[in-house]
């Protein structure tokens, strides 16, 4: 999905409220790789920003994906986007 729809669709959920604390526990088993993957693909980046950012392969940020929709539970990256900003997890370092 193109960046600039992921920001809209997240902007639109913000107006509408979030549960921080639910959001949390979602993402409290992610590894700290993991995390820094949600926290870019919360911001609307593609996998090939994702990966030059972090210098990793475009598999790496691939598999990562694949892992952080398993483990939290969301069916798509827009899932996890909205998951990542109701967590917090967009400026997380």
């Amino acid at each position: 999905m193109a960046p600039t729809i992921t920001r809209q669709l997240l902007e639109r959920h913000v107006r509408s409220g979030r549960d921080t604390e639910a959001a949390l526990r979602r993402t409290e088993e992610l590894t700290p790789a993991e995390r820094d993957v949600l926290r870019l693909l919360g911001t609307g980046q593609s996998n090939t920003e994702i990966a030059d950012q972090l210098y990793l392969s475009a598999g790496t940020v691939k598999a990562h994906i694949s892992r952080i929709l398993t483990r939290t539970g969301c069916a798509n990256r827009v899932q996890a986007a909205v998951l990542a900003h109701d967590a917090g997890r967009l400026t997380d370092r």
